[in-house]
């Protein structure tokens, strides 16, 4: 397998001495350049064509999450990997969206930033255990969240219909649940699918299903 060319972009010159001295051990890892700021990495990238771009995510001027995204954009093959000492939900997920492959916390040690390496060697992605718990924290909350608005704008009513609705229950059926007149349900149906933007019972069914209807009737 080729050797791994890496350039190391940190603004802090006894920082990027240290990663230099952590990957001359690396028999399969070639340091091509060096940048203090994201103007200098981008440079970099263009003239070096690296495989894997190490970034502190702090940088003067424009940040590292800003150089990760110019670089993915021009230079898709090149990986880009955020070292950095924040464990910040919204860096992680910040850089994650600006196309970063991997997050590793510098207070973390030199394991983690090889695992890095060698994941991005292997052309896969890999997030420091800690970032990994916080990424599925957040993603779980985000889903609660999505979930959570999914029916906002229907009445209690309309719930209750979506619900039998979800249930396969005819409209006749849903009116001698309810004690309601069968004209009254097809207009509560009728707007569900208005208020959704779906197209038919089946797509509301479907829709009930997946945001878990039944947590909301509670």
């Amino acid at each position: 397998m080729n050797r791994l060319r890496i350039i190391l972009v940190d603004d802090h010159e006894v920082v990027r001495l240290g990663l230099m001295t952590l990957l001359e051990d690396l028999d399969w890892v070639d340091v091509v350049a060096e940048a203090g700021s994201a103007e200098e990495a981008i440079q970099a990238v263009a003239r070096f064509q690296p495989d894997v771009v190490l970034m502190d995510i702090r940088l003067p001027g424009e940040s590292g999450i800003d150089a990760c995204r110019k670089i993915i954009h021009q230079w898709p093959s090149t990986r880009v990997i955020m070292l950095t000492s924040s464990a910040d939900d919204a860096l992680i997920f910040t850089a994650l969206q600006a196309g970063a492959s991997g997050y590793v916390l510098k207070q973390v040690g030199n394991k983690a930033l090889i695992s890095a390496l060698e994941a991005a060697r292997k052309g896969e992605s890999h997030l420091d255990p800690i970032v990994t718990k916080q990424v599925i924290q957040r993603v779980r909350e985000m889903e609660d969240q999505v979930h959570a608005q999914a029916f906002s704008d229907l009445s209690s009513r309309e719930m209750e219909v979506l619900a039998l609705v979800a249930e396969g229950k005819s409209n006749r059926e849903i009116a001698s649940r309810l004690s309601l007149s069968e004209k009254t349900v097809d207009h509560h149906v009728s707007a569900i699918l208005t208020k959704l933007h779906l197209s038919n019972r089946i797509e509301a069914a479907t829709f009930a299903v997946r945001h878990h209807i039944e947590e909301h009737l509670k």
